[in-house]
């Protein structure tokens, strides 16, 4: 497995991420994950539309928690056609709760868990913790990835309006 480093911090210190590291322009690679009702779910189930993927740590952090709010919240404003995902490697019955808990509606939560198929196909995988680093992908219609944002310092945000701005560019 490659190993990238000088590319995120956690609480400052540098860490290593493990898989590809993936372009704007290239086909999105495949993926095997989880729903909260633990059906399985693949780059397929979204044929057609536009996704935003939001990968995080844990949903039951400060900073993810936030993230996924906002984007719930963003949610509202976009086209039917964008759908908005996010992917760690809670356990989905986790997720459920979460999700129920923050009043997420709009979001999907999906799990990796399994086989950290998403971690591995993205480059996503922080060596040294076993957790995904906080980054964000749009992927047109055709399944072409169209905008990714690893976010430098894991505990920090992304840039919420690049990603929405790079998914209304899709429709």
């Amino acid at each position: 497995m490659q190993e990238r480093t000088g590319i995120i911090t956690f609480k400052g210190n540098p860490f290593t991420l493990l898989g590809p590291e993936l372009k704007v322009g290239e086909k999105a690679p495949d993926f095997n994950l989880v729903d909260n009702g633990l059906q399985p779910v693949s780059l397929a189930t979204y044929g057609g539309k536009v996704k935003i993927i939001s990968a995080v740590p844990s949903l039951d952090t400060p900073v993810c928690d936030t993230e996924t709010r906002r984007f719930n919240q963003e949610a509202a404003a976009l086209p039917g056609d964008v759908v908005l995902l996010t992917v760690s490697l809670d356990l989905p019955f986790a997720q459920k709760r979460w999700c129920g808990a923050a009043g997420i509606d709009k979001v999907v939560t999906l799990s990796d868990y399994q086989n950290r198929s998403f971690a591995d196909a993205y480059g996503i995988l922080i060596k040294e913790l076993k957790l995904l680093t906080r980054a964000i992908f749009v992927v047109d219609a055709a399944d072409v990835i169209r905008y990714i944002q690893i976010v430098p310092e894991v505990t920090a945000e992304p840039d919420y309006g690049a990603a929405v701005a790079a998914a209304r560019e899709c429709v």
